[in-house]
């Protein structure tokens, strides 16, 4: 029963992330999608002060590339360290890395302009979906997979998720607040990162319950 509870999660939310996606890459150009997000930017927007623009720009840095990957290597050593089952370094790798990639194709898929309404920083590139949300779903969604599995206390767990949501949610927020991305970029964001988190943690458990399975027989 296990088992089957540890392939049905991940693949449930592959499904719903790819649903959504597409529903959502169907409708980036429609009306009602760039009108939500005028409201959306306008209303996040409206909080401007000297300090949350601090604030924004330290938990965007924190999301942006260079951070992720040496947050990354941080992980991965400590993966190897202190924990014995080496395939997890394997599929932390195979996220966060994939992740990446997937974002520069989509990203060249759908060639959006970033907005043009009221930009605290400047940056280049296309807006949709957005890296900093779909790194931040693949990196600290495979992260909380990963140490769950070996925290023992339920409190214990429970920071770990209200950490790491708040950290996805707030890196989104801060590319809206700094005027780099629609909030339908960052909705993007997180939905191909879950549906790549998604799919990568429901092969890995396929693949390793195979291996249990042939070692056993």
């Amino acid at each position: 029963m296990k088992k089957k509870y540890q392939l049905i999660t991940p693949s449930i939310l592959a499904i719903i992330s790819l649903t959504a996606f597409s529903f959502m890459a169907f409708s980036i150009s429609g009306s009602k999608l760039i009108r939500f997000d005028n409201i959306a930017i306008a209303y996040i927007q409206g909080f401007e002060s000297l300090y949350l623009t601090s604030v924004m720009k330290f938990f965007t840095l924190i999301g942006s590339a260079p951070v992720i990957v040496i947050l990354s290597l941080i992980f991965l050593f400590l993966i190897r360290k202190f924990l014995d089952d080496r395939s997890e370094l394997t599929l932390y790798i195979a996220v966060t890395s994939g992740s990446a990639v997937l974002n520069q194709l989509l990203k060249l898929i759908f060639q959006r302009a970033r907005p043009d309404l009221h930009r605290l920083i400047e940056i280049g590139g296309y807006s949709f979906p957005s890296g900093h949300a779909m790194n931040a779903m693949s990196v600290y969604g495979i992260s909380t997979f990963l140490l769950l599995r070996h925290i023992p206390s339920k409190s214990g767990r429970r920071i770990l998720i209200m950490f790491s949501v708040f950290m996805i949610c707030i890196i989104g927020i801060s590319r809206i607040y700094l005027g780099v991305h629609y909030p339908s970029d960052i909705i993007g964001g997180y939905l191909a990162g879950g549906l790549w988190l998604g799919f990568t943690i429901w092969l890995f458990q396929r693949l390793k319950g195979k291996m249990v399975n042939a070692d056993g027989g």
